[in-house]
């Protein structure tokens, strides 16, 4: 894999953390005493999380703003990034060696930037980072390039010597059609999209300790 420069998703790539966003929607509305709809969860991990608050506001009559409502959200996965998260296992090594390599990496995160800060932090990975740039940073979710765009521009690299790391199918796809380079990384929260993902991709990482092994 040949690059200069690397832009990371967080949550399922970087951090094992996508059991903290799996039901946090649907949760989140019960508390509100909110019957979700079928399929929520799976809707709202593919928008930011400003956008996925502005869905269920209109969506389910919420009185609470749209900021609000991600107060809400990140309060009840905050704990969590605080004092609990932990990073894939081998992604520190992984990104310490990229880094050695004079890669430039940069974050694009569904997550708000103070959590992900926070988690980035805790797990020893924020230091390898030359920034991070957020969803609701960039104004739209990964259903658009905008944020693998601004994130390339921030890199100050070729496209094609660029790669986007992603568990995401719906994200990978995004990539893919603005003429990204894509590095799938396993989760098991998403299972069931692993045939499409490995076709989709142009590199497979089932894990970071399995990729750093054979590279030796």
């Amino acid at each position: 894999m040949r690059l200069e420069g690397a832009i990371f998703d967080m949550d399922g790539t970087l951090l094992d953390s996508m059991g903290a966003w799996e039901t946090l929607g649907s949760d989140l509305l019960r508390q509100m005493g909110r019957d979700p709809e079928p399929g929520l969860d799976a809707k709202l991990l593919t928008m930011s999380l400003h956008q996925g608050a502005a869905y269920c506001r209109e969506h389910y009559g919420l009185p609470q703003t749209e900021e609000e409502i991600v107060a809400l959200s990140n309060a009840r996965v905050e704990h969590f990034y605080r004092t609990e998260v932990e990073a894939k296992p081998g992604a520190e090594r992984f990104l310490s060696l990229l880094k050695m390599q004079g890669v430039w990496m940069y974050v694009a995160t569904a997550s708000d930037r103070e959590l992900a800060e926070a988690a980035l932090r805790r797990t020893n990975l924020l230091e390898n980072f030359r920034g991070i740039l957020t969803c609701s940073e960039a104004g739209c979710g990964k259903d658009s390039p905008v944020i693998f765009e601004k994130a390339l521009t921030r890199l100050r690299c070729a496209r094609e010597q660029c790669v986007v790391f992603e568990d995401s199918l719906h994200a990978m796809k995004t990539a893919k059609s603005a003429g990204f380079r894509v590095a799938a990384v396993y989760d098991a929260h998403s299972e069931a999209d692993q045939p499409a993902v490995r076709e989709l991709a142009d590199y497979y990482i089932r894990s970071y300790d399995e990729w750093l092994r054979q590279e030796q």
